[in-house]
């Protein structure tokens, strides 16, 4: 959970370069696996992880929560305009 804590407030970060910070690209498949599996996600915040492409990918808490935590952070308009609604 250390990588997903250290994506600042107002930011958003890829699945990719979640991997890449906990053993390699490859990885990225399994950090959205370990993010679906969050006790906590607003305090660990998930939400800010997107795909490559910058479509906002998955959120336990549904794409409609994530989309309005996003929101509230100033990042939705940061992401790819057609690819927003995940």
């Amino acid at each position: 959970w250390r990588a997903i804590l250290r994506i600042p407030y107002g930011r958003v970060r890829s699945y990719k370069w979640v991997a890449l910070r906990v053993g390699g690209a490859g990885y990225a498949r399994a950090v959205g696996h370990a993010l679906g599996a969050n006790p906590v996600p607003i305090v660990i915040p998930c939400h800010r992880v997107v795909t490559q492409d910058a479509s906002l990918g998955g959120f336990t808490g549904g794409l409609k929560t994530k989309r309005r935590l996003l929101q509230l952070e100033g990042t939705l308009p940061q992401l790819h305009p057609r690819k927003r609604n995940g």
